[in-house]
């Protein structure tokens, strides 16, 4: 059985993930044919954002409301967590109103003591050092297109991190073997890099040479060369991400058809360019519907 809380990919067993494979490919069938299905009639999910958002946003609330549900928005400005009430009051009286709390904010240790906290499921919808709600879309998109993930060479590019982090666990758990080309001073989460690499079966591999990571890769993955809370140092990442870009030439190291992956918004002509990502190798558009339908079977499994 999974855990109470999806707060990393460490959270799920071996048999978890096939759990959710299994009810994901269900309720995209369902959304595709029309056909209601109503499991969560009557819960209500609470959703925290301190963090600006597109996809979690609309996926978590099309997803309550598709699985008869209710979602609640709450930006941490408008409610008592942004005036000083501890993350441990907040948890508790959440509790009694709510079935499930999403929370997309910036410290991991905040996700980590609201779950302590709170007696209902907590799903982690994004932190500066994990996404996994976010990785596991990805891993469902590379399951539907290829078949499946085992044995498969991931190459991510770009910056260390939270997407790059959350690569490296979902590495250790299952059989993927991940090479990441990140510039120096920019590399993943020590602690979770060095765990990652102890637990792979198929190896997690740190480079400098963005064309030696690509190399015979089933899959290229990029994201933004800066992330929310780092705008102040966009521009000098720009000099140093310059060589970290996916493009046509990145692409010919590549398998022939090596799927292109991007967990957007994408900055075209910077971490990746426009002929690449709008091209035919691109998944990034069934990457971003995926995060629907993965999302109701994780609140499904953790709520239902």
């Amino acid at each position: 059985m999974m855990k109470k809380d999806l707060l990393n990919v460490y959270d799920l067993e071996p048999g978890d993930f096939e759990n959710i494979w299994v009810r994901t490919r269900k309720l995209k069938k369902y959304v595709k044919t029309g056909k209601a299905h109503e499991s969560l009639k009557g819960k209500t999910l609470g959703m925290i954002f301190d963090k600006s958002s597109t996809r979690t946003r609309i996926s978590f609330e099309v997803g309550m409301y598709q699985l008869g549900g209710i979602a609640l928005f709450l930006n941490s400005r408008d409610t008592q967590i942004g005036r000083g009430e501890t993350i441990s009051d907040s948890a508790k009286m959440m509790s009694r109103y709510l079935n499930g709390i999403m929370i997309r904010t910036f410290a991991q240790k905040s996700v980590e003591e609201l779950a302590h906290y709170a007696s209902i499921p907590v799903i982690n919808g994004l932190t500066d050092l994990l996404h996994p709600c976010q990785i596991l879309s990805d891993l469902f998109t590379i399951k539907e297109k290829k078949g499946s993930y085992d044995k498969l060479k991931i190459a991510y590019i770009g910056d260390g991190n939270n997407i790059a982090n959350t690569w490296i666990e979902a590495a250790a758990r299952l059989p993927i073997r991940l090479d990441l080309a990140c510039p120096m001073g920019y590399d993943p989460d020590k602690t979770i890099i060095s765990k990652g690499r102890k637990e792979s079966k198929e190896g997690i591999y740190l480079c400098r040479d963005p064309l030696e990571a690509a190399q015979d890769a089933d899959i290229l993955y990029t994201d933004v060369w800066t992330s929310m809370g780092q705008e102040s140092e966009g521009e000098t990442r720009k000099k140093i991400f310059k060589n970290y870009q996916i493009n046509k030439r990145l692409l010919k190291e590549a398998k022939k058809d090596a799927m292109i992956m991007h967990c957007l918004p994408a900055h075209r002509g910077e971490e990746i360019t426009a002929d690449v990502i709008d091209g035919p190798q691109s998944v990034v558009i069934d990457q971003a519907e995926n995060r629907l339908h993965v999302q109701k079977a994780i609140l499904e499994i953790l709520l239902a």
